[in-house]
């Protein structure tokens, strides 16, 4: 890859070894070089700018779960000249042994799935989005979502201080501006999810094998038709006039792989009817959705989609106490 350090051989290494590299080698002082000194950070929580809230951010997490692990599980990536983008799907875990975002150490173990779009050029992640399963966190550690999203706005110093969570009007222009690419696994996806927001829940049935296995948010997962087809109801139910967007897809065929894709995406607009989220509340929430998807003989065979309920939550009872 041009500009970028020989050590790599394509872009999934790079991405699987800086990711160790910095977690689990505790090479945290390489972020000064890896990420940019004015990255981005997207996340469902929140907007953070610039490598040093990285740094400082993972020196908290790592001080809470200092046996904190990160599994890569696939990278899916595109190419836009010569920046690249990577979402990268990783299985993570640890053990609760430190006071930080979680509260007082409880001792308990998590595992969840996080994925990260990062953007890259000349050996530097500059733009980045991410999801973290946060709910899937928070009730493996004895929290419920929203009691946890309750928790967290007290603690930031209540509904006039605490950090706000992301919403399209907070974003920033970064140095990644592409789309992903063309490949036909990619419009796959697009088209599926795009049936599903218009509630066309037939799609599950003539698109996802039979046998597929659905990984969602929560540390939740299910096998066959039943386990999506209900999961994502239940979220559209509750956001049922907000606004679909698909922000990045790709698509991938690689050997010693099945066909592939990942697409960003999000939905905006009100809660307004009953779901996952409770009775409505009329609250504007922005949800940042990613989705891999997998492909086999007979359909879709595995699916993964992460938000964060916490955010969603947050939003939720950020507008309650506004009233």
């Amino acid at each position: 890859m041009k500009g970028f350090s020989n050590q790599f051989k394509d872009l999934p290494d790079y991405i699987i070894k800086i990711t160790k590299e910095i977690w689990e080698d505790r090479g945290l002082a390489t972020l000064h070089h890896y990420y940019g000194k004015d990255i981005p950070m997207r996340f469902p929580s929140g907007l953070v700018k610039g490598n040093e809230s990285v740094i400082d951010g993972t020196l908290a997490t790592l001080a809470e779960f200092p046996d904190r692990y990160l599994l890569g599980e696939d990278v899916i990536w595109s190419q836009d000249g010569d920046r690249y983008l990577s979402s990268h799907r990783i299985v993570t875990g640890g053990t609760h042994t430190g006071h930080g975002a979680f509260g007082p150490p409880t001792g308990r173990k998590f595992q969840v799935r996080t994925i990260a779009d990062c953007a890259a050029k000349d050996d530097v992640i500059d733009d980045e989005w991410l999801i973290r399963d946060v709910g899937g966190i928070a009730r493996q550690l004895g929290w419920d979502p929203k009691d946890y999203a309750a928790w967290q706005i007290e603690q930031e110093g209540g509904p006039e201080k605490c950090t706000r969570p992301f919403h399209p009007s907070h974003d920033v222009d970064g140095p990644y501006m592409g789309r992903g690419n063309d490949n036909e696994w990619g419009a796959k996806l697009a088209s599926i999810l795009q049936r599903i927001m218009d509630k066309d829940f037939t799609v599950i049935r003539s698109e996802y094998d039979r046998a597929v296995c659905t990984e969602h948010w929560g540390a939740r997962n299910g096998w066959s038709w039943d386990f999506p087809e209900t999961d994502w109801m239940r979220l559209l139910s509750s956001f049922p006039t907000a606004k679909f967007e698909i922000h990045h897809q790709i698509g991938r065929s690689d050997a010693g792989t099945p066909n592939r894709a990942a697409v960003r995406w999000s939905l905006t607009g009100k809660h307004s009817g009953p779901g996952f989220f409770g009775a409505p509340t009329g609250a504007e929430v922005h949800v940042m959705g990613i989705t891999h998807a997998e492909w086999g003989d007979w359909g879709l065979r595995r699916e993964f989609t992460l938000i964060d309920e916490v955010a969603i939550w947050k939003q939720i009872l950020l507008h309650q106490g506004a009233q």
